[in-house]
This record gives C-alpha cells, structure tokens and sequence, in this order.
C-alpha cells in the first residue's frame, strides 16, 4: 500500500492578499483618472454635441464601476491554474537492517592530568 502525501503546489497558490489590495487600488486609480478625463473633455471640447453628452455620462457612472471592480476582488475561477494540492509517492523507505544482538558499548574516563 502506498501513502500519498498532499503537497501544494507553489505556482498554482492564488495571489497573495496584498498584492491583491495594491492590484485592485491601481485598477481603482487607473478607472478615476479615466473619470477625470472625462470631466475635463466634458468641458473643453467644443462645439459641444453629442459626445458631451457621452463624457458627462462617463464621469457619472465610472465611481461606481470602479468602487464595484475594487471590491470585487479576484475570482478564482477565472485562472486555469492546477490545482495546489497535488499527490506524491512517499519515498520508499530504508531497509532495516539486522543490528547485532550483543551492541558495542564504549566508555570514556577522563582522569585529570597532574602537571609536574
């Protein structure tokens, strides 16, 4: 019989929570300065038109997909990483060999040495 011995994989762990924290507040940034944009084309673009319209409604809506995208967080489905855990053979193990039934026992005296 053989044991298996659950071992996780390193390259298939999920991201670490702080890189997943910095990963999501540089989404958030990138998605505000996109707002940002928005709102200053809003503004300066002339003749005014359609598409003021477009920019005005963008700066309206994008803190929501960006607070909604940096709470989300990742999903572990989307990776199509193995899976962490993974089964190995145990090594197998050592022979025993016959130790003598009369063991060598060895003892030490120390006697201390007298300096003439």
């Amino acid at each position: 019989m053989k044991n298996k011995h659950l071992v996780p994989a390193v390259t298939s762990l999920p991201q670490s929570p702080g890189d997943e924290a910095d990963h999501r507040v540089r989404r958030y940034a990138l998605t505000m300065g996109i707002r940002v944009v928005c709102f200053g084309l809003m503004a300066l673009v002339q003749p005014y038109g359609w598409y003021t319209w477009v920019f005005g409604l963008a700066a309206a809506v994008l803190p929501y997909i960006a607070v909604v995208f940096a709470n989300a967080g990742s999903d572990s489905t989307e990776t199509t990483a193995e899976s962490p855990m993974q089964q190995i053979d145990a090594p197998p193990t050592a022979p025993v060999v016959d130790e003598p039934s009369d063991p060598q026992v060895f003892t030490v005296h120390e006697k201390h040495r007298v300096d003439e």
